[in-house]
């Protein structure tokens, strides 16, 4: 079996050593070529090479970007052709993915463990075994997302945390936080929801505050809890939506309270929840923060959601 490890030097949670001592495990059962990352996009020229050149496998080492970067140049290669009409996820190479980052939502999702080791040992032990499974993804008008995208308010607390980690801050629960405190608090628009969701042959959803997405579920981690806005959301299903009408402080908390507790049902006036959505589009009255896997993208007025079902193979 032929592989692509693509490392993300910069990952938070690894090591030039831990490097190594993943390439020697990974040898011991692939034929592994090893490619790192120079600048923020080059993993998905990276993972576009590795499709065209007709490997089986490709093996992320860091965070969910990283992911998400590898996943979209997987879904826009040209793989060679194989016999007969094989569904795109048999044509191209299988996903692998080493947590290295700060949360590792898809490594997670998928049923790794979270430290690199174990999940390390788990991904040689699937390929061993042939274990795969097969998941879909999220398309937000060009550009592929595996486990969640946001359209307001989340996005943009996390662009205040890329800022802090740019000035040197460590990724915490606590930076998370503080980031959603002042975002709220301070920077939102809260009296005048602007989004407007609109699905084919149905009314549209107007005066929408904030919109989350989610291909599985959880949403993300905070820490070792698990954040579930749509806890039925699943890669084998379409896309499930959560959004809030208001952000008034009273409604907002019970929301919120309701995400993090052990068996959370969002509900509410104030919510709206859409599950196993095929496809959608928000539309804003003015520029909206703008997130795919937890990584900022701008602001955007309008997108357009689409699930992809059953697109690429992962080791699990």
């Amino acid at each position: 079996m032929r592989a692509v490890l693509v490392v993300n030097p910069k990952a938070t949670t690894t090591s030039e050593r831990s490097r190594d001592v993943l390439v020697r495990a990974l040898r011991s059962e692939v034929d592994l070529s090893v490619r790192y990352t120079r600048r923020r996009g080059h993993a998905v020229a990276l993972a576009r090479e590795a499709a065209a050149e007709g490997v089986d496998l490709v093996v992320t080492l860091g965070g969910d970007g990283t992911v998400n970067e590898v996943v979209n140049g997987l879904m826009t290669a040209e793989p060679p052709t194989r016999a007969g009409d094989a569904p795109m996820a048999e044509r191209l190479p299988a996903l692998a993915t080493v947590p290295g980052g700060s949360t590792n939502v898809f490594a997670r999702a998928v049923g790794l463990p979270r430290e690199w080791p174990e999940a390390t040992s788990m991904i040689l032990e699937g390929l061993r075994l042939g274990r795969s499974r097969t998941v879909g993804l999220g398309l937000a008008d060009d550009r592929y997302f595996t486990f969640c995208a946001g359209f307001g308010l989340d996005a943009a607390v996390i662009h205040r945390v890329e800022q802090a980690r740019r000035k040197g801050r460590v990724s915490t629960p606590s930076l998370y936080l503080r980031s959603i405190m002042n975002q709220y608090f301070l920077a939102s628009d809260r009296r005048h929801p602007a989004i407007v969701l609109e699905r084919p042959g149905e009314p549209a959803e107007a005066e929408l505050a904030t919109v989350i997405i989610q291909n599985t579920a959880p949403w993300t981690y905070l820490g070792d809890r698990e954040v579930n806005p749509n806890p039925a959301a699943s890669f084998d299903l379409g896309l499930d939506v959560l959004a809030l009408r208001q952000l008034r402080v009273a409604s907002t908390t019970r929301t919120v309270t309701q995400f993090l507790s052990r068996q959370p049902n969002p509900r509410g006036r104030q919510v709206l929840r859409l599950h196993d959505t095929a496809e959608f589009t928000l539309v804003s009255s003015r520029p909206q923060a703008f997130q795919l896997d937890g990584d900022y993208l701008g602001e955007r007025e309008k997108v357009r959601f689409t699930s992809v079902p059953a697109a690429l193979r992962v080791i699990c």
